[in-house]
């Protein structure tokens, strides 16, 4: 089972990737979940309360919109590629995503046992934008923005990523779309019940959907307090959830800040956070020492 294949194979240098090579996940930051808590004990109970996740989502097969969203994060990454925009895994920002994410991963299946299976990547778009995203599946971008706008430290890149991470695990996106697909179809949801057939199929068509959906202030918190404890098993300081959202919220009303129009934030967002930053300071701490 490959666990880093752009690390077992010669470095691109640290410049634009070169014309003519096309991006193929293959070659991209490649973690599987399962191998790599082969030797860390999954987490007891969890710290943070976000409930059950809803039933709802069951109505949207799981690998039907795992399976859309790789294809899209696919096609994404080609058009980067192509645009010269995809940073390569050599890249000192990059490396320092592929870092963190290799200490928060372990810890996802706790949260979602699909996790051991997914195939995470972590890939890294040259852009002024302030932006970051976790696709169903594990497929993960972010913008250079989003780092150097914000002037991010590891803790504070570790909050956002394991946020993401926290949607995908919490299946918000499938949520959001057994919902809709449910309004849409109306009276006809009752006779697909037993065959699924038109709500499986919807999630092949959705496209850049999965990359604008707005999820619920409910979802917001549940991703808010799971990325948290999830940054803090990974031993990162739980009070960069403060100043990062702080930081964000400096940036409210700003140019080219896709993450907001998203994730909007506000002081209640901020205030619940700090009062969940004591209930993993423990996690944090016990994670530092090894």
């Amino acid at each position: 089972m490959c666990l880093l294949c752009d690390l077992k194979s010669p470095q691109p240098s640290a410049s634009a990737p070169r014309p003519g090579h096309v991006w193929s996940s293959r070659r991209a930051f490649v973690l599987a979940a399962a191998a790599s808590a082969a030797s860390t004990t999954l987490p007891a109970a969890a710290q943070v309360d976000v409930g059950k996740p809803s039933s709802l989502r069951k109505l949207v097969p799981a690998d039907e919109i795992e399976g859309a969203a790789t294809q899209q994060y696919v096609q994404m990454m080609r058009e980067a590629q192509g645009k010269q925009v995809l940073l390569p895994a050599g890249h000192p920002q990059v490396k320092r995503l592929h870092a963190i994410a290799r200490r928060i991963i372990p810890h996802t299946a706790a949260w979602n046992p699909r996790a051991r299976e997914w195939k995470w990547q972590v890939n890294l778009i040259q852009s002024p934008e302030i932006n970051a995203f976790c696709m169903p599946g594990g497929k993960i971008g972010f913008y250079t923005g989003i780092l150097d706008q914000l002037a991010l430290s590891d803790d504070e890149t570790a909050m956002i990523m394991g946020h993401e991470m926290a949607h995908a695990l919490r299946e918000h996106a499938r949520e959001r779309l057994a919902k809709s697909s449910a309004t849409d179809i109306g009276l006809r949801l009752g006779a697909q019940l037993l065959g699924l057939g038109d709500l499986g199929n919807v999630a092949a068509g959705l496209g850049s959907q999965l990359l604008t959906l707005r999820f619920s202030r409910e979802d917001e918190s549940e991703a808010d307090l799971v990325g948290l404890e999830l940054a803090a098993r990974g031993a990162y300081q739980p009070r960069a959830s403060v100043s990062l959202w702080q930081k964000m919220a400096a940036k409210t009303g700003g140019p080219g800040i896709g993450f907001l129009s998203t994730h909007p934030t506000g002081p209640n967002r901020i205030r619940d956070l700090e009062a969940n930053v004591p209930k993993v300071q423990g996690l944090y701490e016990q994670a530092r020492k090894g």
